[in-house]
């Protein structure tokens, strides 16, 4: 995976650059001790993975990060728990917490490990069916059994209409979201995503499922309600 690093301290930045050396998955291709300067490089260039510290003087890590056209996968790096929220809420991998251990940094990056392998995994499926992994083993989940995908913290639900069990994945729903195909699901909202052909119903800001299944629609994804109506929802 290509990364970069950009933390305005240089002693934490000397640390990332030490530990992501000790991995042989991670390819590290520049640091900057100046947020500016790594906005100036993601602009131009495409990487995997990105450490970003979040409290930097000029621009901080969280607007760096809401600011990129093409997001990577982001892991923040801070000394100040407040910024943890914000930071889950750009959809970050995960949040290090300064001092970093390598124990910590270790599972960040385990974390990212397994999102990369899943994303070439479905490079090799059928368009029809999703790989993930799940239980210490790859599952292969056919698109049209799938009744809505939920989040769980650190996890994803999916939701199968064959069982009453769900699979749980270590993963985001951005990150499953940019894996499906985007003609057949939507977001609806920050903890769910419902496939198109599934909505029977939209009703006071809830969509029900033909499964009888209602989940709610946020503010946020209202969109979704107006392309549901106008036929290019299914």
């Amino acid at each position: 995976m290509k990364c970069i690093a950009i933390d305005d301290e240089p002693l934490a930045l000397d640390l990332l650059q030490k530990y992501i050396s000790g991995f042989s998955e991670l390819e590290l291709l520049a640091t900057f001790d100046d947020a500016v300067e790594g906005a100036v490089f993601l602009k131009n260039n495409r990487i995997d993975l990105l450490f970003v510290d979040i409290n930097m003087p000029d621009l901080t890590g969280l607007d760096l990060v809401a600011g990129l056209e093409c997001k990577p996968m982001i892991i923040f790096t801070t000394a100040h728990k407040k910024f943890a929220l914000e930071g889950f809420e750009l959809e970050a991998l995960d949040y290090l917490l300064k001092p970093i251990t390598i124990e910590r940094f270790e599972k960040a990056v385990n974390r990212a490990i397994e999102q990369f392998e899943l994303r070439k995994s479905v490079a090799t499926t059928t368009p029809e069916t999703l790989i993930v992994r799940s239980e210490y083993k790859m599952v292969k989940i056919e698109l049209t059994d799938i009744e809505y995908i939920e989040a769980m913290e650190d996890y994803i639900k999916i939701h199968l209409r064959s069982t009453t069990h769900p699979i749980l994945t270590l993963m985001s729903l951005k990150g499953i979201l940019e894996i499906l195909p985007q003609a057949k699901f939507s977001r609806i909202h920050r903890s769910y995503i419902v496939p198109n052909t599934l909505v029977k119903s939209i009703q006071n800001k809830k969509v029900r499922l033909i499964t009888d299944q209602e989940l709610p629609v946020s503010d946020s994804y209202l969109d979704f309600i107006e392309k549901w109506k106008n036929g290019k929802g299914n």
